[in-house]
């Protein structure tokens, strides 16, 4: 053959073959991403218990693997339909299952709960909880479950005898469910104690709490659905901590001792039962105890610590016991800057810090070595990572993932060995069986590239500089098709509110398929983390305090800076778009920075900050008396008149988050101004769009930025 008319081939095959990429459907890219584009994974990976034997699920969630650190291949060893046949059930997956023991399985499907013995395939059920319950939480050791049933508490036992444990007939009244709409950690309101013996559980008064009017649209006529909504400077809730006792029927109550209004959070068994540990916050939320109660009698022991700050205090994490025969704690603190592990004892001696990382600490997994190291996730080397640590009851530190990436691991209950899956910026996904020295020992799975096929274009991930020095990290999508040459406009995704973190070092870089689908219109799509923003520390994220809207405008505005040194970007077409903050920080781009951009569309965003929740609200910008300036000035109703450009509001009829009164408020403003704008409502939607309804929300936002930043 011709060598030239061979290179021609080549050359014409490598053509066809890139015009043979798919071309990404926005249906496709909403819908798919955690479906058919999700990386390969080992779903619900469940040691067995004192083995080095583990389960997993198949993608369904109805079908039952298991495999071992030294088996070949795994098996299959349960299907649903061979459940429920053992069971006279009607499970459709095994979601939520756990072990009992080594043989027995605990299944449940919401309501009902199951043993299943793997090796006979028999099994019964074991405690069933009514239709109308809800928050279900079932104790092992007694086989009882707690759950409720409107505002009340109750309790079924194995036998299937029904005990009330609250019976208040005020609605008011809220015994067993989340609190302080779930701030401070808070995500369960129902403790068992380790054993069984107590039920420790929230209750909250909303009396002085006012309701907030929702409109059903599906019942003709229209119902009015009120909520309990606390703005902030308004009445709040009032929490109690109640404890039921298993064996006398009797319930004691633990009241805030620093006001009415304080915060009771992160609740924690000591590992013998006695006592309950509450982390009490003032209603300022700059001053925090520990407080030690006893279980039996409700009686104050002690105040364990305490912290103060003069801008906020907010416990995440309960105590957590790394020894199962000792009381002494491991207590989560941000007190030098980033949260660190403190090791105490039971009557407030710091026994030792057993980390002082320049990192932030996540959260803690488990105790492994008989409790003498604790396993913890941690950012790591990079704020953009997500690393395991362990460390010993000395302050040893070693890592126990040596990637950089995301992941997430799984440890044997004998502390030999983890699963370890993980992705990165260049790792689709792999999982990956490790000693517990972090060495491989087996390869599971190593993902490919579900969107080879695809025609997507890449994401570059960068740092540029704040005002203060702080490193701020970029992430900027282009089309397949990019050429430097060209002019494209931009369209930035913005969130910046604290606690979240919108780049991340896992495939795809923590961005939204549909991202991608926008860059293949021809658009590049950037986002930037300010400070205000989540993993970096408190001096990186408390400097939003009383000032919402202040300095992360500022760090967007870097962003743009930066976007306009690149030769490739049209300057004179820039769009934003976000949601919840993210529509806050649209809204306020839009307005202070009208000259900049051309088009914004903002989604459930907080317009003024004394229309939402006290929890919240209150931690970032005090009350509303104690702080109008800030107030004033981050209320999109101050800077209004400012529009120039081509705005976009959307709100869910029924959202409960940012009530709709927030955008409500701001048409109503622009209207008084003379200013046309442009809005839409998802009717039955809470405080975003999911489901099928969020592919016409998506081609919705993106349609108007497409159409009005030409």
């Amino acid at each position: 053959m011709n060598k030239y008319f061979g290179l021609f081939v080549c050359l014409i095959a490598g053509t066809f073959s890139f015009a043979q990429k798919k071309q990404l459907t926005l249906s496709d890219a909403v819908l798919q991403q955690n479906r058919a584009f999700r990386d390969e994974q080992f779903n619900a990976f469940t040691w067995i218990p004192g083995t080095d034997s583990y389960v997993y699920l198949s993608n369904n969630y109805q079908t039952m693997y298991m495999g071992s650190v030294k088996k070949t291949e795994p098996e299959q060893i349960l299907t649903v339909q061979a459940a429920n046949a053992a069971l006279g059930s009607q499970l459709y997956n095994f979601y939520g299952f756990s072990f009992r023991n080594a043989d027995e399985l605990l299944l449940t499907d919401g309501n009902n709960y199951y043993n299943l013995n793997l090796k006979t395939k028999t099994g019964s059920k074991l405690v069933s909880v009514p239709e109308d319950g809800g928050n279900a939480e079932y104790e092992t050791t007694t086989g009882s479950a707690a759950y409720t049933v409107e505002n009340n508490l109750w309790i079924v036992n194995s036998k299937g005898e029904k005990i009330a444990v609250t019976k208040n007939t005020d609605k008011n009244i809220v015994s067993g469910q989340t609190y302080a709409r779930s701030e401070f950690g808070i995500t369960d309101g129902i403790f068992w104690s380790g054993k069984g013996g107590y039920l420790a559980f929230y209750q909250k008064d909303e009396t002085d709490v006012k309701e907030y009017p929702l409109v059903d649209i599906t019942k003709v006529p229209a119902e009015l659905m009120n909520i309990k909504y606390p703005m902030a400077g308004q009445g709040s809730e009032k929490p109690k901590v109640g404890i039921y006792s298993v064996s006398d029927g009797k319930t004691i109550f633990i009241t805030p001792k620093g006001g009415k209004d304080s915060y009771l959070t992160n609740l924690s068994w000591t590992p013998d039962e006695n006592f309950v540990l509450v982390a009490e916050v003032n209603r300022e939320q700059n001053h925090m105890w520990l407080n030690q109660y006893e279980a039996k009698t409700g009686n104050f022991v002690r105040t364990i610590l305490e912290e103060q700050n003069d801008k906020w205090i907010e416990p995440e994490h309960p105590a957590f016991f790394p020894l199962s025969n000792s009381n002494n704690f491991i207590w989560i603190s941000e007190r030098d800057g980033f949260n660190n592990l403190y090791y105490y004892s039971i009557d407030g001696k710091l026994i030792k810090q057993l980390t002082a990382n320049k990192f932030v600490t996540k959260e803690i997994l488990q105790s492994i070595n008989k409790g003498k190291e604790v396993v913890f996730a941690a950012t790591g080397t990079s704020a953009l990572n997500t690393l395991y640590y362990a460390v010993d009851l000395n302050g040893k530190q070693r890592c126990l993932t040596l990637e950089e990436g995301t992941h997430s691991i799984a440890i044997n209950e004998t502390g030999t060995y983890f699963l370890d899956s993980y992705s990165s910026h260049s790792v689709p996904g792999k999982v990956e069986l490790k000693t517990i020295a972090g060495k491989i020992a087996k390869t599971l799975l190593i993902s490919k590239n579900k969107l080879e096929e695809v025609a997507i274009g890449t994401a570059d991930i960068g740092q540029i500089k704040a005002d203060d020095g702080s490193v701020l990290y970029t992430r900027l999508i282009k089309p397949s098709n990019f050429d430097p040459n060209k002019k494209y406009p931009v369209m930035v995704y913005v969130y910046g509110g604290p606690h979240a973190q919108m780049i991340t070092n896992s495939w795809l870089d923590g961005a939204n398929l549909w991202m991608y689908w926008m860059a293949e219109q021809g658009y590049l799509v950037f986002t930037l983390d300010n400070r205000g923003s989540g993993e970096r520390g408190f001096g990186f994220e408390s400097q939003v305090h009383r000032q919402l809207g202040t300095v992360e405008i500022k760090d967007q505005m870097k962003g743009i800076d930066y976007l306009k040194s690149m030769a490739y970007v049209d300057t004179s077409r820039f769009a934003v778009h976000g949601w919840s903050f993210g529509g806050f920080m649209t809204t306020s781009l839009m307005l202070k920075q009208a000259e900049t951009f051309k088009v914004g569309v903002a989604g459930g965003p907080v317009t003024d900050w004394k229309y939402y929740e006290v929890m919240y609200g209150e931690r970032y910008m005090d009350r509303p008396e104690e702080n109008q300036k800030g107030y004033e000035e981050a209320s999109l109703f101050t800077h209004a008149n400012k529009l120039k450009g081509d705005l976009l509001l959307i709100h869910g009829t029924v959202d409960d988050v940012v009530v709709p009164q927030h955008n409500d408020a701001l048409l109503k403003r622009f209207i008084e101004l003379g200013i046309q704008i442009d809005f839409f409502h998802y009717p039955m939607h809470k405080h975003n769009v999911i489901g099928k309804d969020r592919v016409h929300l998506i081609q919705k936002v993106l349609d108007y930025i497409i159409e009005h930043n030409k």
